[in-house]
């Protein structure tokens, strides 16, 4: 085999793949979110939008990604680095960090419930220390607040530690001569943080901010176990789309939508924290 071609062919299996499972279906759902009976129409786009839950569901994504994705993130830099300057326990440490990565969206939502519902371990214990009289149904449309606590919570718990490998990885990276010789010239911890680690961590970073904030978007399962119908999203409105009104043109406008969204915060991320050429950290 001509040595040239050897590349090429080892990555078309991959790109065989993405046509398959990815390309074509999101060209079945462009097709449906911009088509009806009698042709190219941007109604299914309008049905969605002008639709009274759509800007309470917009809201109510965007308030979560910002109130979820920073807290994570301080989160995940400030565990990555106890991680990284631990001697020993490291891997046992790490590894119960993560464990919520092997837990489903909603296993999750569910697991939170058990905390927040009327008979679940916060209740009980309040009910026991005799703050309550008696356990009461918190996640309610009277405590719309309480309810997007729980589910910030629940989101935090669940998915910070992919934030967290993403940058224990990128830590692991850096050369240590750096942090040896800011040290030997008097360099505090703070400041070899800020000096080095944030500086040589701008590619980990924008890897694990872009793959949450996306994830942020499409938050769904969580949202469901603990929220229901007291706090829509916009990935739960494309659902009711397709599977309780059968509107799969809007839910396939609805999902574009969130597509848009989660490029525009991609590119804003990329702009930010644009990346030299040739890091590899």
């Amino acid at each position: 085999m001509n040595a040239r071609l050897l590349p090429y062919m080892l990555i078309l299996p991959v790109t065989l793949f993405l046509c398959l499972f990815f390309l074509y279906p999101f060209v079945l759902v462009a097709k449906q979110a911009f088509t009806t009976g009698a042709g190219f129409t941007l109604d299914n786009f309008r049905e969605g939008v002008s639709y009274w839950k759509f800007p309470i569901s917009l809201k109510n994504t965007l308030l979560l990604a910002a109130a979820v994705v920073p807290i994570q993130l301080a989160l995940s830099l400030l565990m990555a680095t106890m991680v990284t300057r631990m001697e020993k326990g490291r891997d046992l440490v790490l590894y119960v960090w993560t464990i919520p990565l092997g837990i489903s969206d909603l296993a999750a939502g569910l697991i939170w419930l058990a905390i927040f519902e009327q008979s679940g371990f916060l209740n009980s214990m309040m009910h026991g220390m005799g703050i309550v009289d008696k356990p009461a149904n918190l996640l309610t449309f009277q405590n719309p607040g309480l309810v997007f606590v729980a589910i910030a919570l629940a989101e935090i718990w669940r998915a910070t530690a992919i934030m967290l490998v993403i940058l224990v990885a990128g830590i692991g990276l850096i050369p240590k001569e750096y942090y040896e010789a800011a040290e030997v010239f008097g360099a505090s911890p703070w400041k070899r943080f800020v000096r080095i680690t944030l500086p040589m961590l701008r590619p980990s970073l924008q890897t694990a901010l872009v793959l949450r904030v996306i994830m942020a978007f499409e938050v769904f399962a969580v949202v469901a176990a603990l929220g229901g119908t007291l706090f829509p999203v916009l990935m739960g409105e494309t659902y009711a789309y397709q599977f309780d009104l059968l509107n799969s043109g809007a839910a396939a406008a609805m999902a574009l939508v969130i597509l848009a969204i989660s490029i525009a915060a991609t590119l804003v991320i990329l702009r930010a924290l644009r990346v030299p050429k040739g890091a590899t950290i």
